[in-house]
């Protein structure tokens, strides 16, 4: 699942709510979007990365990302003379933003926060 799949799947899942005029256990609802979350989270974390890319997110060069790997200081998922990298086992430069596709309004929500956001929101509401 990908980000704008996850926020797709739950502006359509509020819609069909509110035309079904349904109430909803709050918890539920927010178990639902947490999992969904997590799941999202995750992949992008096991996302496959190349040397380019990953230099890219990790503020380090490509070379320098190339020779952590020929040392097995990171783990090789592609091919010998191909190498990629997994996201999640990305070094990271303390002075770099990670980069990523999130659009700006969401910066700084967790997703309990936007969780919440749905489930107290009245039909109507502007988003």
């Amino acid at each position: 699942m990908t980000r704008q799949e996850f926020l797709s799947h739950w502006r359509a899942e509020c819609e069909r709510l509110q035309r079904l005029g349904a109430l909803v256990d709050p918890t539920k609802l927010l178990d639902d979007v947490l999992a969904d979350a997590e799941a999202l989270f995750r992949s992008e974390e096991r996302a496959v990365l190349t040397l380019t890319e990953a230099a890219q997110e990790s503020g380090y060069s490509a070379g320098h990302l190339g020779r952590l790997v020929r040392s097995g200081m990171i783990l090789n998922v592609g091919r010998p003379n191909a190498p990629k990298i997994r996201r999640a086992d990305l070094p990271r430069k303390a002075t770099r933003l990670r980069r990523t596709g999130t659009p700006a309004n969401l910066v700084g929500a967790t997703p309990g926060q936007i969780a919440r956001a749905v489930v107290t929101s009245k039909p109507g509401d502007a988003r």
